[in-house]
């Protein structure tokens, strides 16, 4: 007797969608995911990283690179004569249209970077954007004494190469067609030199820049759906018009922000070549380690020790209503490099990047997995507690 078979419908196994109306599925804990990357995103995010590596060196090694360039290769220049080329003339388009204008240069560049990144992660506050406004009024202010208190020396203490009776002033001494001998300290030096690491300071507020997106969307989600148990998120101190108005600009300035960024990359190795230029073809070895010295001091002074002093404004860079900076690599944790090329390879705690950017699979698998822990922790102690 040939038993009754029930047909099989591969619809019911392989095409399977479950009513998420009836089943009772919980989506609550779910994050939502980063919006897709365009091309034209992933070649601007290399662009940015590179320059990153570039502005971001070692600040004390290029300080050390400063001073022993002023000093040994200096002195070799004053004994050597070096190869002349179209920077040892004076009026050559860079030193003329940029060095001499370079503290200008500087502000235009810097201004509109600190002007829109202060407002972003300072929420529209306009008492505390002003507060980062003034590191540049204080950083001019120091170039306008230096600069000013260096022409005082050579004018004041120099003299003519005729009469110095007939010839008063510096300026009415070279008009005459003559030559001033005075302590000529390196203004170009100071100006160069200040002006790189004012450039590499201010530009530090762009560190962790690129996971703001990540947190506004997690806060958003967090907060729509009222789950108070998500902790430890740095926009958890933002009201709801602060965190509107911070999404508002992040996505209004982040475009010209990175465009900013990479100018100022550009300025400051453009800084670097004509100090190497002012080194090899103008000024003597002294006047130029003086001028050096008081630019590495004076940076030193301002944004290593003032600006972190708790309680005394200004702060530095990227200091706003909420911490962002370190949010994906804690400072615990000691970066080491990896061994496959673009990437980078951290110790627990921190995860993968390629390029300067967090890998957000490896992220999302160690979300699931500490909330997988969790989860576990709470039902074992719900378990003591009933066994109790």
């Amino acid at each position: 007797m040939a038993s009754k078979r029930r047909p099989i419908h591969s619809s019911s196994r392989l095409n399977f969608r479950p009513n998420t109306e009836t089943s009772g599925w919980e989506t609550k804990g779910k994050k939502p995911l980063p919006e897709p990357t365009t091309v034209k995103h992933v070649l601007l995010m290399m662009i940015v990283h590179v320059c990153r590596k570039t502005l971001f060196y070692n600040t004390n090694v290029k300080v050390g690179i400063y001073g022993a360039g002023l000093f040994v290769v200096s002195l070799l220049a004053d004994v050597l004569p070096f190869p002349k080329t179209y920077f040892s003339m004076p009026d050559n388009v860079f030193n003329q249209y940029f060095v001499k204008v370079g503290w200008g240069w500087t502000l235009l560049v810097t201004s509109p970077f600190l002007l829109m990144t202060s407002y972003t992660y300072c929420c529209g506050k306009v008492d505390k954007i002003v507060q980062h406004v003034t590191r540049l009024g204080i950083a001019t202010f120091a170039w306008f004494f230096w600069t000013k208190l260096f022409w005082y020396i050579e004018t004041m203490y120099g003299y003519c190469s005729v009469s110095p009776k007939k010839h008063l002033t510096k300026e009415i001494c070279i008009a005459g067609g003559n030559f001033w001998y005075g302590f000529d300290i390196s203004g170009h030096a100071f100006i160069l030199i200040y002006s790189s690491l004012v450039l590499i300071e201010e530009a530090r507020a762009i560190i962790g820049w690129e996971g703001i997106r990540d947190l506004i969307r997690n806060e958003e989600h967090a907060r729509r759906i009222e789950d108070v148990s998500v902790l430890g998120s740095p926009l958890r101190v933002l009201s709801l018009e602060e965190l509107h108005k911070l999404k508002e600009s992040y996505e209004k300035f982040t475009p010209y922000i990175r465009l900013c960024f990479i100018v100022m990359t550009f300025l400051s190795v453009l800084w670097d070549v004509m100090l190497v230029s002012t080194i090899l073809y103008f000024h003597i070895m002294v006047e130029k380690f003086i001028s050096g010295a008081i630019a590495i001091l004076t940076w030193f002074f301002t944004y290593r020790y003032w600006y972190t002093v708790p309680g005394i404004l200004p702060n530095l860079p990227g200091d706003g209503l909420f911490k962002y900076k370190d949010v994906r690599q804690p400072k615990e944790c000691i970066k080491r490099r990896g061994t496959t090329s673009g990437t980078q390879s951290n110790i627990k705690g921190q995860l993968p990047t390629f390029v300067g950017m967090p890998l957000y699979g490896l992220r999302n698998q160690e979300n699931k997995e500490q909330k997988d822990e969790d989860t576990d922790t709470e039902m074992d102690m719900q378990t003591v507690s009933a066994v109790k």
